[in-house]
């Protein structure tokens, strides 16, 4: 987008672009809005002691605070006793700095970020299958072009506008769509095919899509051969999965299933995507793997306009994840705890290799660590808001409550920051330059637009100033940044060596790996071979287990939990847009009429939501379009129409991925209580 700046107002204006072709959805068109908002926030602002209230001081006065509380902490409770939250929204550059922050002025293993709540369990599964992570291998365009689609766990109509043009492009051209989801949502409803699926029986409803193409012969057995390994298993465990058991699993109907595994393996050319759906749950990683077994068993990756991708949730989701802000990762996507890569990064960061940390622990298990005798007593947190997003809200509220130091750098007082010891006012997109990488993985850069307000300052200058303080000099300009992570990303599997901001100007993005700068970038993975050592593609064989919590005669219900197309992530920012806030004001809850009429719920009824975390107060929205046994809750909303309030903090135990999609939960007609 472009900014038009005409003396105090402030507009939004579309551009071409060759990812999303000028189009841009109703939060792009009211970005602007946040700029100049009233409850910007310009000076650092502390509480001198915890029953104080926060009052504005100097930036020194901040950062002198934050340092000497961090180098208190550090002296008493050793290095790993301070902690950084990072957030997918992040440049690239800021990314990359945080990460290097934590692990060199820090000295701490403890840095995760809310991307662990969104993209890890496709991404583990990727780098299980295929050797590397990249949500889509091939660039949106070739969306266009494929004769069948399967879309599971995603409402792009809502959440992702404008790539819905590619998929309208492709029904245009008389291709067919499959949604997979317990919702008749907007992108459901221009479907060709439905499967309203039970929640939480994804890899059962794909391992019987497999068990179709193979019993009638439609799989891909050269390409098999060819270019995977381990499909024998694949085919012995899914012998299990005939339709009719699939059916009583999913409770989608055996003749759709059949029609479904038809389409996709008849189609010349056609794609599985995965998203949130299937993704957020204690079995994120098996459910990814079993749609990748269906689309490597029908010889679909690596060929044109076919594959399998992930569609990343976040503005910087994907490039969030490649440069060192993860528990586990180090820049260009490298593993932390590989002795080779800690020697690379390293040798660019001018540290001994065994001066760096070794894995700390995921996002929700550092947040829940908070209180215990070997966790976090500060915490750092950028660019998030886990009041809001985490699940278990409350006892992660009651966990950051319980620090020593807790620091948010924001540009609004979210809830997370209300509850801080400093906050320092953060810079937004339109007032700084840097670096994103979308979800083709395709490097993009943003321009600078305008001027920040007086006081605030960008995060790279934040963690240049408290590094400086710790004794350490880091890079605080984004060119300077940028160039070092190129460096530091050189010969990783995310290799951003070859882009530089003058090429992804001149070619509307850079696609990694670009090994140098002569290289083209990569728009197509995988067309000759996979980035696995022999080359070839995994199979992993998945057997469908329950969730971690089910539907009983206590809590009777499935509860899961999105977006709404007013809103984003936590509804920090959203929440304080007039035209999105006035469109969906508070939480609710989507019932099918039948369940609401056994409840004595009406149509606007305020309604008390219970699971064991917890309950949150919601407005009954009655309709057909979602299951009988399931409710549906956006988590945007704050206080107690919080949905994170009642969420499973169950984990996958790969990807450390959380449960927000499934759990169980009772509803009831709210009487006299207090919202």
């Amino acid at each position: 987008m472009n900014l038009r700046v005409e003396g105090e107002r402030v507009e939004v204006e579309a551009r071409p672009f060759a990812a999303h072709q000028g189009g841009l959805c109703q939060k792009g068109w009211s970005a602007a809005e946040l700029l100049g908002h009233p409850e910007r926030l310009t000076t650092p602002l502390l509480r001198k002691s915890k029953d104080a209230p926060l009052c504005s001081v100097s930036w020194e006065e901040a950062l002198d605070f934050v340092a000497q509380r961090v180098a208190e902490l550090q002296a008493q409770h050793g290095r790993d006793s301070v902690g950084v939250f990072g957030g997918g929204g992040l440049t690239n550059e800021k990314a990359y700095l945080l990460g290097k922050f934590a692990r060199v002025a820090l000295k701490t293993s403890q840095i995760d970020y809310n991307g662990r709540f969104c993209m890890s369990s496709a991404a583990a599964a990727s780098i299980a299958a295929f050797g590397i992570d990249r949500g889509l291998p091939f660039p949106l365009s070739d969306i266009a072009g494929a004769e069948c689609v399967l879309l599971a766990g995603s409402n792009l109509a809502e959440t992702m506008p404008p790539i819905m043009q590619y998929f309208q492009a492709q029904r245009t051209k008389g291709g067919s769509l499959i949604v997979v989801d317990p919702r008749r949502t907007p992108t459901a409803a221009a479907a060709t095919l439905h499967l309203q699926i039970t929640p939480g029986t994804d890899s059962a409803l794909a391992n019987g899509l497999l068990h179709i193409a193979i019993k009638e012969r439609l799989i891909d057995a050269r390409y098999i051969a060819e270019r995977t390994v381990g499909f024998e298993a694949v085919q012995r465990v899914v012998a299990r999965y005939w339709p009719a058991r699939v059916e009583r699993i999913t409770g989608v109907p055996e003749k759709q299933l059949e029609v479904a595994a038809r389409l996709l393996a008849m189609a010349r050319t056609a794609m599985i995507l995965t998203a949130r759906g299937p993704e957020q749950q204690s079995k994120g990683v098996e459910n990814v793997a079993s749609f990748i077994n269906l689309a490597l068993a029908l010889g679909l990756c690596g060929k044109p306009y076919s594959g399998y991708g992930c569609l990343t949730g976040q503005g910087n989701g994907q490039g969030g994840r490649e440069h060192g802000q993860k528990a586990d990762q180090l820049p260009g996507y490298r593993k932390i705890e590989n002795f080779e890569h800690r020697r690379e990064v390293a040798h660019v960061w001018g540290v001994k290799e065994e001066d760096l940390p070794r894995a700390g622990k995921p996002a929700y298990e550092m947040l829940d660590s908070i209180g215990s005798e070997t966790g976090l007593r500060a915490l750092l947190v950028f660019a998030s808001n886990p009041v809001v997003s985490a699940p278990r809200a409350l006892h992660v509220e009651e966990r950051l409550r319980a620090l020593d130091l807790l620091v948010a750098s924001d540009f609004f007082l979210s809830e997370t920051a209300a509850l801080a010891d400093v906050v320092l006012p953060t810079t937004q997109w339109a007032e700084e330059e840097g670096t994103m990488t979308n979800l083709e993985g395709r490097v993009i850069l943003r321009r600078r637009s305008t001027e920040p307000p007086v006081g605030a300052r960008s995060d790279l200058a934040i963690l240049s100033a408290l590094a400086e303080r710790m004794g350490v000099q880091l890079a605080s300009t984004n060119r300077e940044v940028f160039d070092e992570l190129r460096r530091a990303s050189a010969g990783g599997v995310a290799d951003y060596a070859g882009i530089t901001y003058e090429r992804i100007v001149e070619e509307q993005g850079v696609f990694w790996p670009c090994p140098h700068v002569a290289h083209p970038g990569t728009p197509r993975l995988f067309l000759e071979r996979f980035a696995t050592e022999d080359g070839r593609a995994r199979f992993q064989a998945v057997e469908f287990r329950h969730s971690a919590e089910e539907p009983d005669a206590e809590y009777p219900l499935y509860l899961t939990t999105g977006r709404v197309v007013a809103h984003y992530q936590s509804g920090t920012q959203t929440r304080r847009v007039e035209k999105s806030n006035n469109a969906v004001r508070e939480a609710f809850v989507e019932i099918h009429p039948a369940t609401a009429v056994s409840y004595g719920i009406a149509e606007n009824d305020d309604v008390l939501l219970a699971t064991r975390r917890g309950t949150a107060m919601a407005k009954a929205r009655l309709t057909h379009t979602i299951r009988i046994d399931t409710i549906f809750v956006p988590f945007h909303f704050a206080a107690r129409g919080r949905a994170n309030l009642l969420t499973n903090p169950a984990v996958d135990p790969v990807s450390k991925m959380p449960e927000f999609k499934v759990c169980a939960a009772r509803v009831s007609k709210a009487t006299g209580v207090l919202r």
